[in-house]
């Protein structure tokens, strides 16, 4: 069988995949809680938690009789969650129910939380064992349905848990519940929540809140006598308002409980109430409490030293056709042409040019199939670049490599090389999956012309998830244009991708230059299999970042499945009962080992999913984090992960700033991350220099990374990013080696100590 029938048929797996991204990503924003349906299970254990779904119905699931649900959290010991307002970093639980008509579910009646320092920090939430109960309410019309009269609940939920590491995790719950019997053998659990819980206080007039110095000064009138001269705990619902690790100042007038609590410089907004939680010593008792804010809110901080380390917005000027522009093209060609020396890309462009070097090829027929080449690879890069500028424009955050942000796409990327890599081993042939008259008369004389231009297509597939030096800037650039301007510097991009292919088939010199045919091209065609495979190995891992180890687990069963199916069908003959099982028989049967391969990928279990990096420091940039420290070690050579709050923090410190821009996904940044950024010279200038360490993991879709990656005029990572107080911003090349960040962080400590 010819390279070229391998090359349509993963091609046509590749354009497949190109075209449904669009679906994918759409799915994943939209849908970020779908249930899966799994077999029913009331609890999901982790290394740190046991979680479990309680219920508490003693009168049954009835109109106007009480009715609770809860997720119970069982933490090892030195592990937390968090509470409503997770404090100086930390994201609170999220529960999402799925529940019979007739039945609504409340918001979590949270439990008093206590203050959990680290470090510099402080955050509220939960130690030891925690209930977090729902009310439901049941409608006066809710009938159970007519199977046995069960109620079933479904509960989604996430949480993230924190020791000096956070691990965010997930679990699906289902539970049946008896409609008309009680419920209450978790009964003790619900009343400890329940006692646990903040009562409501009504505030009296005199109550309120003064915004004046920098603070917020508390006046809280007819507490309960026996809490007088107690010193008392606050803990304000709303976050990013109060510093959490700053001490309360307070004292006691009579059965008045004054306060000060510090503002935090990066206030969220400017409330006109404040509610809070006030409790005892030990949360013993606890009121909650809506205070008025009277005085005038302070301006929001800039520290001087960020605002001189941003960079400007990057606006195109009037005349985008201008030099700027040019070099744009310039740097898009020149970083398409370097992406054919990835492992992924180098091994179908290698099988390519050789097939234009045989002796039987013409000098008109290594012309077309070049063309048709650059055709396949300029139409899906162009599909591709439009796909992504449409998903900027309907609000996506996403930005070159973004497919790889998906899950599934990941998979059909993985598969895809797993059939590459067997078919350059001579594990299968193509045509032996379809009837006979299909792969006599279709696959194998269909004309050259098309193999040439579904190559293209597989090749930018396998492209997309690296970058080249020169990339970066061009790829920024293309986000600030207008649509058409942007295509033509993806256009330039698959040109420059396209180039050694388009010279060896037009530029005669150039083809003399390929090795003659012979039987040594057999054990290449061997040898280029392994790049490939070392591809999949890495996808596996992605997939593992991404998803968990059970994600990557179920992810090789379905490609040793796929592995074997693929021997099958051209070794036949040395089984039995395959020998003599017709050709459709052996398509039935693959394509029913399959769907039960991907079945089970899809739908195994996953109890709980790390994060994007597995595990995530104390400032885990997710949704509603407001970090306002760096890492207590700022010398230290471990990375923090990235936020906004965090590098304003440290520069508004005097603090210089280092920001790696990665994902898992992308192929330069692990390479950079294994040959510089961990170099122990580096580390070593680094943390001479008191820079701070920051992360930003962009492997799973994060919109304020991807706002900050763009307001550096660049629209993928990595993107390297060096602020110094009192110096602009330095973006280091795509490529690092150790001598150019050292040379970097050298120059700036240089220019801040002269200026």
């Amino acid at each position: 069988m010819s390279n070229g029938t391998l090359v349509r048929g993963a091609a046509l797996a590749a354009l497949t995949m190109l075209l449904g991204l669009s679906a994918l990503a759409q799915a994943q924003t939209a849908q970020p809680f779908a249930f899966t349906h799994k077999a029913a299970r009331t609890t999901v254990t982790t290394p740190q938690v046991a979680a479990e779904l309680l219920a508490y119905a003693p009168q049954g699931v009835q109109a106007g009789q009480p009715l609770w649900l809860g997720l119970s959290l069982k933490h090892q010991p030195q592990w937390h969650t968090y509470w409503k307002n997770s404090g100086d970093s930390g994201q609170p639980t999220q529960l999402e129910w799925q529940l019979p008509k007739g039945l609504q579910a409340g918001d979590i009646a949270w439990p008093t939380p206590k203050t959990i320092p680290i470090g510099p920090l402080a955050n509220y939430g939960y130690e030891d064992e925690v209930l977090l109960p729902v009310p439901v309410t049941v409608a006066a019309d809710y009938k159970p349905n007519a199977q046995g009269g069960e109620v079933v609940i479904g509960l989604k939920a996430r949480w993230l848990v924190c020791r000096l590491e956070c691990i965010p995790e997930e679990g699906e719950f289902e539970l049946r519940l008896p409609a008309r019997g009680s419920v209450a053998t978790a009964g003790a659990a619900f009343e400890k929540a329940f006692a646990a819980s903040p009562k409501a206080f009504t505030a009296s007039a005199t109550s309120v809140i003064v915004v004046k110095d920098g603070a917020l000064h508390l006046t809280v009138d007819k507490l309960p006598a026996a809490w007088k001269g107690q010193t008392l705990s606050l803990y304000p619902e709303t976050p990013e308002i109060t510093a959490p690790a700053a001490p309360i100042q307070q004292s006691w007038q009579g059965q008045v409980w004054q306060a000060r609590v510090a503002l935090t410089p990066y206030r969220a907004g400017d409330p006109a109430h404040l509610p809070v939680v006030l409790a005892t010593p030990n949360n013993a008792q606890a009121l909650a409490v809506s205070l008025p804010i009277q005085g005038v809110w302070p301006a929001k901080k800039e520290p001087a030293a960020l605002v001189q380390n941003l960079p400007a917005p990057v606006v195109p000027s009037a005349d985008a056709m201008g030099w700027g522009f040019v070099l744009a093209l310039l740097g898009a060609g020149l970083g398409g042409l370097l992406l054919n020396l990835m492992p992924c890309v180098f091994p179908i462009l290698a099988i390519k040019v050789l097939q234009l070097a045989k002796p039987e090829q013409t000098r008109s027929g290594r012309q077309q199939q070049a063309l048709a080449y650059t055709l396949g690879v300029l139409a899906s890069m162009l599909a591709l670049g439009g796909l992504m500028l449409a998903l900027r424009a309907a609000g996506e955050g996403v930005g070159w490599g973004f497919q790889l942000q998906n899950p599934w796409v990941v998979m059909a990327l993985a598969a895809l090389f797993v059939v590459v890599a067997v078919n350059l081993l001579g594990g299968f042939e193509v045509g032996q999956w379809l009837p006979s008259r299909w792969a006599g008369a279709g696959m194998e004389a269909t004309h050259p012309l098309v193999s040439a231009l579904l190559t293209g297509v597989l090749t930018v597939a396998v492209a997309s998830p690296c970058s080249a030096p020169f990339m970066g800037a061009a790829m920024g650039m293309a986000i600030t244009l207008p649509a058409w301007q942007a295509l033509m510097i993806f256009a330039a991009l698959g040109l420059g991708l396209a180039l050694p292919f388009l010279l060896v088939g037009w530029v005669p010199q150039v083809a003399s230059c390929l090795p003659r045919p012979g039987a040594w091209m057999q054990g290449f065609r061997q040898l280029l299999a392994y790049p490939m495979m070392a591809t999949v190995v890495w996808l596996v891992w992605v997939l593992g970042q991404q998803n968990g180890l059970d994600a990557a687990a179920a992810l090789l069963v379905l490609l040793v499945v796929l592995a074997m199916l693929l021997w099958a069908s051209n070794g036949y003959r040395q089984v039995a009962f395959l020998d003599k099982a017709t050709r459709w028989h052996r398509v039935g049967l693959g394509a029913v080992v399959l769907v039960a391969a991907v079945a089970g990928a899809a739908l195994g279990p996953v109890a709980a999913r790390p994060g994007a990096d597995g595990h995530l420091d104390v400032g885990a940039n997710l949704p509603g984090t407001a970090l306002q420290a760096a890492s207590s070690s700022p010398n230290a050579s471990q990375w923090q992960a990235w936020s906004r709050q965090r590098v304003d923090y440290a520069l508004a410190s005097g603090q210089p700033v280092f920001v790696d821009y990665t994902a898992a996904w992308c192929v330069t940044c692990q390479v950079n991350k294994k040959t510089t950024l961990n170099h122990p010279d580096v580390l070593a200038a680094l943390a001479q220099n008191n820079v701070v360490l920051l992360r930003a993991d962009w492997t799973r879709p994060n919109a304020e990374i991807a706002q900050s990656i763009a307001s550096l005029g660049r629209s993928g990572v990595p993107v390297y990013a060096l602020y110094w107080p009192g110096q602009p911003v330095q973006l280091l090349p795509e490529l690092l080696t150790p001598g150019g960040v050292i040379e970097a962080v050298g120059k700036q400590s240089g220019r801040a100590a002269g200026s």
